[in-house]
């Protein structure tokens, strides 16, 4: 097996996915080496792409459109490695963190977060309006922070 680098493509904005799934078709059909596609969300206008080379990444992308080009230099795993892994939606919310529900029945809802499970990325809080404080636990990106530390 060759050895690969990590090639970035540039896109037009909002339009990675599209673009890596083009390459991903013309790189099965015409059999171009494409070992990976990767399209983080946190990178936007680019595409990652896996190869041995340049060249064929080139290739692949002629007449694709909304790919613009490829930038040069290459990348190794260990620097895109953090892509790979995604970060649970509940880092950053504290215990005593002011949140708004920004979906489900109590969306538009502030509350008071009570307790935070990250291996579940579930908040279990209290509403401020509520007649009766009962906890309710919801999806950690179900929630927008207002306030961290509970002002």
């Amino acid at each position: 097996m060759s050895e690969t680098s990590i090639y970035v493509v540039k896109t037009t904005a909002n339009q990675e996915r599209s673009v890596a799934n083009m390459i991903a078709q013309i790189a099965r059909k015409e059999k171009y080496d494409i070992r990976a596609l990767l399209v983080p969300d946190v990178l936007k206008g680019y595409v990652l792409v896996e190869s041995p080379a340049p060249e064929i990444v080139d290739q692949a992308i002629q007449g694709i459109p909304h790919a613009r080009s490829v930038i040069k230099g290459a990348s190794n795993i260990g620097e895109v490695e953090h892509f790979l892994s995604p970060k649970p939606a509940v880092i950053g919310i504290h215990e005593g963190a002011i949140i708004e529900l920004i979906s489900g029945p109590f969306k538009g809802e502030k509350a008071r977060v009570k307790r935070v499970d990250v291996a579940k990325e579930e908040i279990t809080l209290e509403l401020f309006e509520a007649m009766v404080p009962i906890p309710i636990t919801v999806r950690g990106d179900h929630v927008r922070v207002l306030s961290k530390d509970g002002t």
